[in-house]
């Protein structure tokens, strides 16, 4: 036996105001979709915002469903729709902001496991990383310059 050690690298902003402009812009259209999360049920919204490389912003949030398993995630609501749409364009950045609508949210919130793994299908798809930036309702950020700083051991259509 011998021991796989895993590193990974992120990097956290203390403010958006620390942000490169682009992404500042993307945060806020992740924002204002956040505004139309439909989250009835755990009160929790979340808004993501994609840049692709044809320049197009894709945004989605999350909707929920009473059969909770029916709903779907913002990163996935926007990740799917720019796959529908632009099916040639490459993702560059993911943008998300997420929290409560009871409390304020101050933690930064990655995406959830089925979310990476949809993100990790388009890395391998288009072989070229993306950029994850990440947030709560309000304070830090981090970035990550690739879902394999999320989900180090992925699986994707090699293991098929």
């Amino acid at each position: 036996m011998r021991e796989l050690k895993i590193d990974t690298t992120l990097f956290v902003f203390e403010t958006e105001s620390e942000l490169p402009t682009d992404v500042i812009e993307l945060m806020d259209a992740a924002k204002i979709a956040r505004l139309n999360a439909h989250a009835p049920y755990s009160n929790f919204a979340v808004g993501a915002a994609l840049l692709l490389d044809n320049n197009q912003v894709i945004t989605g949030s999350n909707q929920e469903n009473a059969s909770y398993p029916s709903g779907l995630c913002a990163e996935r609501t926007a990740i799917y729709y720019a796959g529908a749409k632009y099916p040639e364009a490459k993702i560059l950045k993911i943008a998300i902001i997420a929290g409560s609508l009871k409390h304020k949210t101050l933690k930064p919130i990655p995406p959830c496991g089925a979310c990476r793994q949809a993100i990790a299908e388009y890395e391998v798809k288009q072989s070229t990383p993306i950029e994850i930036y990440f947030m709560g309702v309000s304070g830090q950020v981090i970035k990550s310059n690739s879902l394999e700083n999320l989900l180090p051991l992925i699986f994707d259509k090699s293991q098929l």
